[in-house]
């Protein structure tokens, strides 16, 4: 027994010499945060030229879709060449014509558009100025004068037609012109063409915010409720719509693909 004791004693004299060595050994201690550390350089971001309020220039990377003299990058639906009325810098839908959409076809893009209801404008509810812009030919963020002309709130100006209100509303009275600057994020697809990510648009009017980050629950429909439509990239549609009220007119229409 007693030399069981005494192996005992060593070993816990031993272990006890090991701790004591090992807590008495220094390491490297992590080097002191500078902050370059957190810093990186490259790649720089691409140099690009904002356009000019004054003279409704568009930026230097911007697909100009429409610059006050003509149609040629849209197209009727069916194909052919789109025949709505340009005059005095401006575009004025011809109700007569249909609808028009742009020739190419975008993912995810920053748009800029402004657009003007006529002075003198008649009708109430959704009679009145009523037009809309199509994102990827699928998702309407509505046109209408809703400058004291009520109507259904998921139908307003600036809504995510017949799914989501605007934040306010922000009209400038007929006559005047009304900017929409719309960011938009593309939906990506399962393979069994369910959304794995639903679209997001962020809807400025007039420098205020109507929708932010908005997702976007599925394809615009006038009758019924969103449904999931795989699709790629599509072109930007303007409604030409069939209310009797005057028709509104465009200008300075470009996009940044993102």
């Amino acid at each position: 027994m007693k030399r069981q004791i005494a192996l005992a004693v060593m070993a816990f004299t031993a272990w006890s010499a090991s701790a004591q060595a090992q807590e008495k050994k220094d390491y490297p201690q992590p080097e002191a945060m500078r902050p370059a550390m957190s810093e990186y350089w490259t790649p720089q971001p691409k140099v690009v030229t904002p356009g000019d309020i004054k003279t409704n220039t568009a930026p230097s990377d911007a697909i100009v879709l429409f610059e006050g003299k003509d149609l040629s990058a849209w197209m009727n639906p069916n194909g052919g060449d789109a025949e709505w009325v340009v005059k005095n810098g401006m575009m004025t839908v011809d109700k007569s014509k249909g609808d028009i959409v742009t020739r190419q076809k975008f993912g995810s893009f920053q748009l800029h558009l402004e657009w003007c209801v006529p002075r003198g404008i008649t009708g109430e509810s959704q009679a009145r100025g009523n037009s809309g812009v199509f994102l990827q030919d699928m998702y309407e963020v509505q046109i209408l004068d809703c400058f004291g002309n009520e109507t259904y709130v998921n139908g307003m100006t600036g809504s995510i037609y017949k799914q989501t209100p605007p934040l306010v509303n922000a009209m400038r009275q007929p006559g005047e012109w009304n900017v929409y600057d719309i960011i938009y994020t593309a939906p990506i697809f399962k393979e069994d063409g369910t959304y794995l990510y639903r679209p997001y648009v962020t809807v400025i009017q007039n420098g205020i915010v109507l929708q932010n980050h908005t997702e976007i629950q599925g394809t615009t429909e006038y009758i019924g409720f969103p449904r999931t439509v795989k699709h790629g990239d599509g072109p930007i549609r303007l409604q030409s719509h069939g209310d009797p009220s005057q028709p509104i007119s465009f200008r300075n229409i470009w996009i940044r693909p993102l």
